[in-house]
């Protein structure tokens, strides 16, 4: 990493998620890893995951439960390294269809059901066409195949659309990667996605270890 050290993640638990699998393709890429289920163990992070299973509510639900919804959004607010995967992706914007749940409000737009499918849930490998470079996807071809396992997706506000960093195709085309800042969101699954995902997490790790000692990131403990 940037000064030696490997980079430090933790990994946000709302009560559902693939919370392992996301950890070890992490460690796999050189990174330490702990789950944060409340507040205080976000101290000394270089990287925040939300990762993605399970509904909006009840993840919503769970993260107010647990006195993490407003360290969240401050952590954005600050532009330190985020990583949303999935439900951690749609988490960021402003209301879920899928149960009516207010979800994060960090991004303008809502999550809705992907229609015109030709079968739901979007469960396998699928290309992701990019629409603009971003240092997540260094090294790695575009249109490149990731997996997949969802029925809704990000819709964001046309004012929003500069955030769209790449688009998959299942029925209709729909947002699959989003960048602002420091704020990543993927709706597919890296750490399930061979070596091209793994290829992801470790830009990502990358990126959280460099912005060590920068104004709004983590300082080294």
């Amino acid at each position: 990493m940037a000064d030696g050290t490997p980079a430090r993640i933790a990994i946000v638990d709302h009560g559902a998620g693939n919370l392992v699998s996301i950890g070890q393709g992490l460690e796999s890429v050189g990174a330490r890893t702990w789950i944060a289920a409340e507040p205080e163990a976000f101290d000394g992070a270089d990287l925040l995951v939300l990762p993605g299973v399970g509904a909006a509510a009840p993840a919503m639900a769970r993260l107010h439960a647990r006195g993490l919804v407003d360290p969240i959004r401050a952590w954005i607010a600050a532009d330190r390294p985020f990583l949303g995967i999935c439900l951690g992706l749609q988490l960021l914007f402003e209301t879920s269809e899928e149960d009516g749940a207010t979800t994060l409000g960090i991004l303008p737009g809502r999550t809705v059901p992907l229609v015109g499918a030709p079968t739901l849930p979007h469960i396998g490998w699928n290309q992701v066409e990019r629409r603009r470079d971003h240092p997540a996807f260094d090294g790695i071809e575009d249109g490149a195949d990731f997996y997949f396992v969802h029925s809704y997706i990000v819709c964001p506000d046309v004012a929003a659309s500069a955030i769209v960093i790449a688009e998959t195709v299942h029925g209709e085309r729909f947002v699959s990667a989003i960048g602002v800042g420091n704020c990543l969101g993927l709706q597919f699954h890296p750490e399930r996605s061979g070596t091209d995902g793994l290829r992801v997490l470790a830009n990502v790790v990358h990126l959280a270890a460099a912005s060590r000692g920068l104004p709004n990131a983590v300082g080294v403990a």
